[in-house]
């Protein structure tokens, strides 16, 4: 009987691994709403039945090329239609969706292909010399799949769709660990690391996303993308699938925020998710004034604080629709949430929470800790750390990078911050960007956060420097406003009641642009290698 029953437990303990296929969404969609808009782009649309048809053709045209189930799909594409389709292929397959940011170069296009162990890869036109980087890199490649003309031994995309339209394509059977996405993050220094996310943590992400940024959320929505769908413009992406609001692309590469601002009014959008230097852009266009854009319920930025001047901006031209939430790719967002309510212009309000982004998601915990891994108390800085069922499986093929990211039952962001008594998360910056002063550490966020609220200043970022005699010190590279002048005289005046003088920068640098990256982030290893590129990463 005891033998009986283990075996039986164990059965049971090896069923409750299998978890729905992510993929399991858009046929959801599609059979509740299948005359409802999934897609748009420009004057043409595309609606849940037809692209849920179009995916089970692919389905079925990689199943009879001899796609597997667990092999890696490189996707180098623009936002379009059949890159939004490659994600629920993939899925569906029980394959590994690998896309890449369509900005990179040719060899970083190799290394991603090589480290992923692609098999496949769909490619956009305009693109072979990446399709060429990465056969000679990737030995494993196998087919190559065109979006527009194919060259020989490449197939056609349209084409393998034609000749298995009208396939039924059952989703594969996955189990919770099962990745479906390998989410390459940037770091700060090396190689991209590919993040790997699975069918049961996705799963709880879009529930996570649904319940705590974008409540309400339903078929008769409608999302709009200004961000490439390879990274957190395609989890939002899928977040709205999963309740049938349409997505809808910009028709160019370059956001234009006029078209953008039409858009809205056009399609009654009432969310859509960014960056903070986006929203920036966005709002301090005049055409934001010249569109109807009271549809707006949930404008979601993430990818770092938005600044107090810029989120007083955006606040008065939208109202209070803003949607903080701070993640890190490997935690697909999922670590806190400030939502519309605690945002607001006016610093006495009892809601305003200045310098907060925001509470834990719900079904996550967050803990400050110090290098031993000791919790610290409300106030006091650390290492912020994370965990609960949206952190992802670890990095492809990394056991380096993964005793380093999971240590002491925690997952390690690398971002540096303390919570109040709360709860409320404030982050200093990350660990990286940190800098020692004479002896103190400087944290060049509250630094930036206040030479932002003078009046000529539209963005900056303060790295450290050698210096000799205090080991370190603040260089600040400024964006001034357009048609306006910022002295370093006057900004350290600016300073003077802001900040302690032992962190003031000692040298100040003009440029016209601020270098970005392609997700409208700002980034200090590029700033950094401007300046030494210039001789300017001195005193």
């Amino acid at each position: 009987m005891t033998v009986s029953r283990t075996r039986k437990e164990k059965k049971a303990n090896q069923m409750l691994k299998k978890v729905m296929n992510l993929g399991r969404l858009l046929s959801d969609v599609a059979r509740r709403y299948p005359d409802e808009p999934g897609l748009i782009i420009g004057e043409r649309q595309w609606n849940w039945g037809e692209i849920d048809a179009r995916v089970n053709a692919a389905v079925a045209a990689l199943r009879e090329l001899g796609v597997r189930q667990g092999d890696k799909i490189l996707v180098h594409s623009r936002n379009n239609l059949p890159i939004f389709e490659s994600a629920w292929t993939a899925f569906k397959l029980g394959a590994v969706w690998v896309p890449t940011n369509f900005r990179i170069t040719p060899a970083e296009a190799a290394y991603l292909g090589q480290s992923s162990g692609a098999s496949v890869m769909l490619y956009d036109q305009g693109f072979e010399a990446h399709v060429d980087a990465v056969r000679a890199a990737a030995p494993g490649l196998e087919h190559v799949i065109a979006i527009g003309a194919p060259r020989p031994g490449e197939h056609h995309y349209e084409d393998l769709l034609a000749r298995h339209a009208g396939a039924a394509a059952a989703e594969a059977e996955v189990e919770h660990e099962d990745p479906l996405w390998f989410f390459y993050t940037s770091g700060t220094t090396g190689h991209p690391k590919a993040g790997m996310l699975s069918h049961g943590q996705m799963a709880f992400v879009v529930t996570n996303h649904l319940a705590d940024l974008m409540p309400g959320l339903t078929h008769r929505c409608r999302s709009i993308v200004v961000a490439p769908l390879s990274h957190g413009a395609g989890i939002h992406a899928i977040v709205n699938t999963a309740r049938g609001a349409a997505s809808i692309l910009m028709p160019s590469e370059k956001l234009e925020p006029e078209a953008l601002w039409q858009a809205v009014e056009r399609y009654r959008v009432d969310n859509m998710f960014t960056v903070p230097t986006i929203v920036k852009m966005l709002v301090e266009h005049e055409s934001v004034d010249r569109y109807d854009h009271s549809s707006l319920r949930h404008v979601i930025y993430a990818g770092a604080p938005m600044y107090r001047a810029d989120q007083k901006i955006a606040l008065r031209k939208l109202g209070k629709v803003l949607v903080q939430y701070y993640g890190l790719g490997e935690v697909t967002g999922n670590i806190t949430v400030l939502p519309p309510w605690l945002h607001t212009d006016d610093d006495q309000s009892p809601d305003a929470r200045l310098g907060t982004c925001g509470q834990p998601r719900t079904g996550m915990e967050i803990a400050i800790l110090d290098e031993q891994g000791k919790r610290l108390a409300p106030f006091e800085t650390g290492e912020i750390c994370v965990r609960g069922p949206a952190v992802f499986m670890g990095y492809h093929n990394n056991p380096e990078a993964n005793a380093k990211a999971f240590k002491h039952d925690w997952f390690h962001t690398g971002d540096i911050g303390h919570v109040d008594a709360q709860g409320f998360l404030y982050i200093t910056g990350r660990a990286s960007d940190m800098y020692i002063s004479g002896g103190s550490n400087v944290y060049p966020r509250e630094i930036e956060e206040a030479l932002l609220t003078h009046p000529a200043v539209s963005e900056v970022a303060v790295l450290g420097v050698p210096d000799p005699k205090w080991g370190e010190s603040g260089l600040a590279v400024v964006v001034p406003k357009a048609g306006m002048n910022a002295q370093a005289t006057d900004l350290l005046g600016h300073l003077e009641a802001r900040i302690a003088k032992y962190k003031w920068p000692r040298r100040f640098v003009f440029w016209d642009t601020m270098p970005k990256s392609g997700y409208g982030k700002i980034v200090k290893k590029q700033i950094k290698a401007l300046l030494e590129e210039r001789g300017d990463f001195r005193l």
